[in-house]
């Protein structure tokens, strides 16, 4: 699955489109500008409700109090594949998420090696489920997934990555 994100292109609104490469290389430059500082690094992804839904992914790196950048990609199925219902949706979401953060994890770990002032965290992964609407049935199974990769899961409210940014690009 790796090879969804190593192939094409992620965007970012001052960058462009960017290769997964690039985005590595401006999440490192980024966080080079002010090293003193300390980054959060966090993953979410959300899709359309479509019958053959894209399922934009989103990068977000928070500089602490200063604001952050984004890079989203989004992923859209070949035709063939359908998803029957919600539910699929959603647990396709959240293993989109995890794939792209344990890549992103280990290429930022290889990377910090040769960077070593910087200081950030890849800890967090927005899933688009909360208390309130259908997808409160969700949130064990969601929960337990990001938890068993080595992830901190963050629902609705506070999953802004995917319920505000990635849902914007759905």
């Amino acid at each position: 699955m790796q090879d969804i994100f190593n192939n094409g292109y992620f965007f970012n609104p001052t960058c462009g489109n960017l290769t997964f490469e690039g985005v590595l290389e401006e999440l490192f430059l980024h966080m080079k500008q002010k090293p003193e500082k300390f980054y959060d690094i966090i993953v979410g992804c959300d899709s359309s409700s479509s019958e053959e839904p894209n399922f934009p992914v989103a990068i977000v790196v928070l500089r602490k109090n200063e604001g952050g950048r984004f890079f989203l990609k989004r992923i859209k199925y070949p035709s063939d594949r359908k998803f029957f219902g919600w539910r699929q949706r959603i647990q396709n979401e959240v293993l989109l998420s995890i794939e792209l953060a344990l890549l992103l994890k280990e290429k930022m770990a290889e990377k910090a090696k040769k960077i070593p002032e910087v200081n950030y965290q890849l800890r967090y992964i927005h899933a688009d489920v909360g208390e309130n609407g259908v997808t409160k049935d969700m949130i064990k199974e969601v929960v337990g997934l990001i938890k068993g990769n080595g992830f901190e899961p963050k629902i609705k409210p506070e999953s802004y990555v995917a319920s505000t940014l990635a849902d914007r690009y759905a």
